[in-house]
C-alpha cells in the first residue's frame, strides 16, 4: 500500500494565522501576516481509549461529536452510523463486557485511500485521514473497504451547517479527529467531553513524540488496535481489551 502523497498540491496548512500590527500614522495600522505552519510528518496524532474507564451508560463523546459537526437533529438514516458509535463487546468465555467508542481509526495504511478513484480520500502528513468533499463522487468504495464501518453516506438534505465542517449531500464522511481543533492547538471535542465527565477515558496526543503522555502510556501499558491483523496500523488505540 502506498504511503506517499503529494500534499503540496492540496495546500494543507495548519494553525490559525497570526498577525503583527504596527502604527504608521494616527489611526492607521499596518498588519503583517506570518507564514502559517505546514502540516508536518513529525507528528502523528492519536487517541488512546481506556475501556475500563468507559461507562456503558455514557455517550458524552457521541453527543459532543454530533454537536461539533452539526449532526444533531439531522434525521440521519438509521442504517448509517454517526461519526462515533458506542459498542459493547462480551467475552463468551468469561461473560465480561466492555463498552467503548469506535470511530475512523485514522490508519497509517488506510484501505479507504487505496480504493478511492478520485483521490477524495487522503491522508495528511500528520496521519489524519480525511475526505475532500469537492472530489468525492459518492461511489462509496471507501465505505466498502473500511474494515471498521467508520464511514457514512450523506443521503439527506443539509441545513444549518457548521462553518468549521462543511458537509455535502451525496458524499461520504467520517470522523476527522476534529482536525480544525487540532490545527488551532486544541483537543478533539470527544476527548474534552470525556474529560468533563471525570472519567477521562480518552487520551489525545502525538504518538511520535516520546515525551507526550500518550506515547509514554502506549510504551508502558498493554494497548490494542482493532483488527491489528489487517496491518492498517490505526492511530486509535485501546487499553483494556
Amino acid at each position: 500500500m502506498s504511503e506517499s502523497f503529494d500534499f503540496s498540491r492540496r495546500g494543507l496548512l495548519a494553525g490559525a494565522a497570526t498577525f503583527a500590527a504596527a502604527t504608521i500614522a494616527p489611526g492607521v495600522m499596518l498588519y503583517a501576516q506570518s507564514a502559517p505552519q505546514v502540516v508536518s510528518a513529525k507528528s502523528r496524532w492519536g487517541i488512546l481509549i481506556d475501556v475500563n474507564q468507559c461507562d456503558v451508560n455514557c455517550d458524552g463523546c457521541v453527543k459532543a461529536c454530533n454537536e461539533e459537526f452539526g449532526l444533531t437533529g439531522s434525521n440521519r438514516p438509521t442504517i448509517d452510523p454517526q461519526w462515533i458509535r458506542k459498542l459493547t463487546v462480551t467475552d463468551p468465555d468469561t461473560g465480561n463486557s466492555h463498552s467503548f467508542p469506535v470511530m475512523c481509526q485514522h490508519c497509517k495504511h488506510p484501505p479507504c485511500v487505496d480504493v478511492c478513484p478520485t483521490g477524495a480520500s487522503f491522508i495528511r502528513a500528520d496521519g489524519i485521514v480525511l475526505v475532500d468533499r469537492h472530489l468525492c463522487i459518492g461511489c462509496r468504495y471507501c465505505m466498502m473497504a473500511c474494515p471498521y464501518k467508520a464511514r457514512s453516506f450523506v443521503h439527506e438534505n443539509l441545513k444549518d451547517q457548521k462553518t468549521n465542517a462543511p458537509r455535502g449531500k451525496g458524499t461520504v464522511e467520517s470522523c476527522t479527529m476534529c482536525v480544525h481543533r487540532i490545527d488551532d492547538g486544541r483537543k478533539p471535542a470527544c476527548v474534552e467531553a470525556c474529560s468533563s465527565t471525570g472519567r477521562a477515558a480518552m487520551l489525545f496526543g502525538d504518538l511520535n513524540d516520546p515525551n507526550s503522555e500518550i506515547a509514554k502510556r502506549v510504551a508502558s501499558v498493554s494497548t490494542s488496535q482493532i483488527r491489528a491483523d489487517l496491518r492498517t496500523d490505526p492511530a486509535i488505540r485501546y487499553q483494556g481489551i
